[in-house]
């Protein structure tokens, strides 16, 4: 479903190109993040767990920036984790006023059980796409996301 809008040709192509985009993104990450939902995560905190296992601890800064998400947001993911017994976090001794978030055992070994399956979700979900689509997929959302302020 396309735009109603009745705008010049420039205009109505860009809000359906966005509309396709915003949808296929919405629909595909509701698919998978049902499966994150059975796992008992939300995204933000599977992302988190995921940076941690493969970029190493972070500091609470870093990690919010990886993930896109404001101080707030990033405390309140890392606080869940916490209880949950997923991460630990330590002051960074290098500098008092940050902390660094890491893995405890459980959590590497969720992480690491995880993972695998939810890549597999997410291969199911592009197998639609060829290999060159796929490619082609990723230039364009990396071209969209920097946006034109960063050219």
């Amino acid at each position: 479903m396309g735009t109603h809008f009745k705008g010049d040709k420039d205009e109505v192509r860009t809000l359906n190109a966005f509309i396709k985009l915003t949808r296929a993104s919405e629909s595909v990450n509701g698919r998978l993040s049902r499966h994150l939902s059975d796992a008992n995560l939300t995204v933000t905190q599977f992302g988190a767990l995921e940076a941690l296992l493969h970029l190493g601890p972070l500091n609470q800064r870093e990690l919010g920036q990886k993930l896109l998400k404001s101080g707030g947001n990033i405390t309140l993911v890392i606080d869940n984790l916490l209880k949950n017994g997923l991460v630990e976090k330590v002051t960074d001794p290098n500098d008092r006023r940050a902390v660094i978030i890491s893995l405890t055992k459980k959590g590497r070994a969720f992480i690491e059980d995880l993972f695998p399956q939810h890549l597999e979700r997410i291969k199911e979900e592009f197998s639609v796409l060829t290999s060159e689509e796929k490619e082609q997929l990723a230039l364009i959302c990396k071209k969209l996301g920097v946006g034109k302020e960063n050219e």
